[in-house]
């Protein structure tokens, strides 16, 4: 018998953690960090709800900040034992969580110089030291190899075509004789998107946890998308401004540069000078040209062609943070894209808070937001903003351009566990605010008549 709980994205986008109990070992599915309001983030992320060293092994979808993020203060707390993700997930959760710890380091020195007198310093969840002492705890499992995890378990990674390495995971318990399938779908990508292959389809289980961060929406076709992308860049340009683009590191950068790439070559948009402003997503471009293995075929032929798919004359790449505030005194027009996706933390806060309140500018959201985030807030249009504890006036054009997201649409969950709907017993949302996971929720039962639940923080259930 397994026993499932659910710590983290019950109910909502981020944070992604969830504890398994099976043949005598606990093992926690991604170990996310939760964004969104400050305290409560803080609060969240802080403090394990369980004894960290309970914890035997941790098996991680993807490289994403909200799955993999928290794992460093895993280990501060005293976990020392796997964790298990696909040789490309590894690379990028090493990049990105020395990444993370960085700029958690310098956010908090920029906070506690602001700090009135008396007030007590901001610490990091983590620093660097934490995340260098996570890193060697990674071991590869390559998609579809089978991992034997005890006596009773084991468990297969699939493509789930989100980004880079990205798995579904099945997990198979074969305890006292009987066989319980459980599912982890992880972040379903889409079929077409730019550079990785789609999401494999997804092997038979009894038991399925699936994300719904989209459960409620249809996404455009990318068509129109590239389209938009151009005539904002075209009437951004035209008006003398800077296109400023919150992108995440991992996937989204270089969808944008493909695209910008490809629109650059056919001649819709100006000769202006277009920068990715993240020493992070620099390293992550780099990890992306050395797994061709998860390419589809467009990515293949740019490869194959001798063609940098992530790289053109007109863009350049900034690691140094002395070339990335030269970019403050730019003039004219230009292209800056820059991490974080959802305006939380690094470079991105610094360009938004120098360009903001300039009519002339657009700000361009490419993905989710989460709740109480600053991107969300942007999407929403609210009039001001805090910026570093400063409010802002909004007077930049705020864009919105959501095809691009890398997860699966309502209609595009449901087509992807139809291979499955027939042996399922239950069904699990996760990763998904309470009205999109309300709609996917009516989705499944209406359409394949299987039960369905969104767990609330702390819900545990036993799988047989």
């Amino acid at each position: 018998m397994m026993k499932l709980t659910f710590w983290g994205a019950a109910q909502t986008v981020t944070g992604s953690m969830h504890q398994l109990d099976a043949d005598g070992r606990r093992y926690l599915l991604d170990c996310g960090m939760y964004q969104g309001h400050r305290k409560q983030a803080e609060e969240r992320n802080r403090h394990f709800p369980f004894p960290v060293q309970s914890v035997d092994a941790v098996i991680l979808s993807h490289a994403h900040i909200d799955h993999s993020g928290n794992l460093p203060l895993l280990v501060k707390n005293g976990f020392s034992g796997p964790i298990y993700a696909t040789p490309a997930t590894i690379d990028l959760a090493h990049a990105m969580l020395l990444d993370t710890a960085h700029i958690q380091e310098k956010d908090v020195e920029f906070l506690n110089k602001r700090h009135h007198h008396g007030e007590p310093p901001v610490e990091p969840l983590f620093n660097t030291e934490d995340a260098e002492r996570t890193l060697p705890l990674f071991q590869p499992v390559p998609y579809y190899a089978a991992k034997v995890l005890s006596a009773g378990l084991s468990y297969r990674n699939y493509d789930a075509g989100h980004i880079l390495g990205s798995s579904t995971v099945l997990l198979r318990s074969t305890e006292n004789g009987r066989e319980v399938r459980l599912l982890f779908s992880g972040d379903v990508g889409r079929p077409k998107l730019p550079i990785i292959r789609g999401p494999d389809p997804p092997p038979a289980a009894d038991y399925l946890i699936l994300e719904s961060t989209y459960g409620g929406r249809v996404h455009e076709e990318m068509g129109p998308v590239k389209d938009k992308l151009a005539d904002i860049v075209r009437r951004t340009a035209a008006r003398g401004g800077k296109l400023i683009v919150p992108a995440f590191a991992v996937g989204r950068v270089q969808q944008l540069v493909l695209l910008l790439h490809e629109l650059s070559n056919e001649g819709r948009v100006p000769n202006i000078p277009m920068f990715v402003d993240s020493p992070l997503a620099v390293d992550v471009t780099k990890i992306f040209r050395d797994h061709p293995e998860c390419f589809d075929e467009e990515a293949l032929q740019y490869v194959g062609s001798g063609d940098d798919p992530f790289g053109f004359k007109r863009l350049t790449l900034i690691r140094e943070s002395s070339e990335s505030k030269k970019l403050n005194d730019l003039h004219g027009p230009c292209v800056i894209i820059s991490p974080s996706g959802m305006c939380e933390a690094g470079r991105i806060l610094h360009h938004l808070r120098n360009n903001i309140e300039d009519g002339r500018n657009t700000i361009l959201i490419t993905g989710f937001q989460a709740e109480h985030t600053l991107g969300r807030k942007l999407v929403e249009k609210w009039p001001e903003v805090k910026i570093f504890g400063e409010p802002m006036r909004v007077r930049a054009e705020v864009k919105s351009l959501q095809a691009l997201s890398a997860h699966a649409d309502q209609r595009e969950l449901l087509a992807w566990m139809k291979p499955l709907a027939g042996t399922l017993k239950r069904v699990f949302l996760v990763h998904g605010e309470p009205e999109g996971a309300a709609a996917l929720q009516q989705a499944i039962e209406q359409q394949y008549g299987v039960e369905t639940v969104a767990p609330g923080w702390g819900a545990g259930f036993d799988l047989q």
